[in-house]
């Protein structure tokens, strides 16, 4: 019985130091402000999310994707984590940097989205006229054929058709450029 009441008391003595330890850690000394925190934390998970064609991309650039953030922000891990520790304790903070993480990462993702959506516009369009240009010279093949006078079409073949594209293509040229003529061959 009395060995019962002394576990009791040793275990209600430790419960008791162990609370008093309740405070938290100490504010460091290079606290990281929370903006800087977002910063930071941002440029980490648009790192960590990066696919493997991307990070290949920055290791061939010769840059060390585990230090980035931290050469980037002028800061060290240590400093980070002491930070962080602190942050993390203080949840209202931590709520208010995550928060504001993922407004911005929302925000970036809405940015991203939209460029993705003039890209496909601009290559959508790129497309219709490729295939209006296509149209366009079936159109004038087409026009190649004749009809007799009684609208019976009369087929040339490859070698007329090229006869045809080739004048076609000399008339072009002409309206184009003006011929250039020597006076001396003028004079004479």
């Amino acid at each position: 019985m009395i060995l019962k009441r002394l576990i009791l008391f040793i275990g209600i003595f430790f419960t008791v130091i162990a609370c008093n330890n309740l405070k938290g850690p100490e504010k460091p000394k290079n606290l990281i402000s929370k903006d800087k925190m977002v910063d930071i934390l941002i440029d980490a998970k648009l790192i960590t999310s990066a696919n493997s064609k991307n990070k290949i991309t920055m290791r061939d650039s010769s840059l060390n994707i585990n230090t980035y953030v931290y050469e980037k922000h002028k800061i060290d891990s240590l400093q980070f984590a002491l930070s962080n520790n602190y942050y993390a304790f203080h949840v209202e903070d931590y709520e208010d940097i995550y928060t504001r993480l993922t407004d911005s990462l929302e925000r970036l993702k809405a940015k991203l989205k939209e460029k993705e959506a003039i890209e496909w516009k601009a290559q959508t369009k790129r497309e219709e006229d490729s295939l209006e240009q296509v149209s366009k010279e079936k159109e004038r093949l087409k026009s190649l054929t004749n009809k007799d006078s009684l609208g019976t079409l009369i087929k040339r073949d490859s070698v007329q058709i090229e006869d045809v594209l080739i004048e076609q293509s000399l008339e072009e040229m002409e309206n184009l450029i003006e011929p250039i003529f020597d006076s001396d061959n003028n004079s004479q």
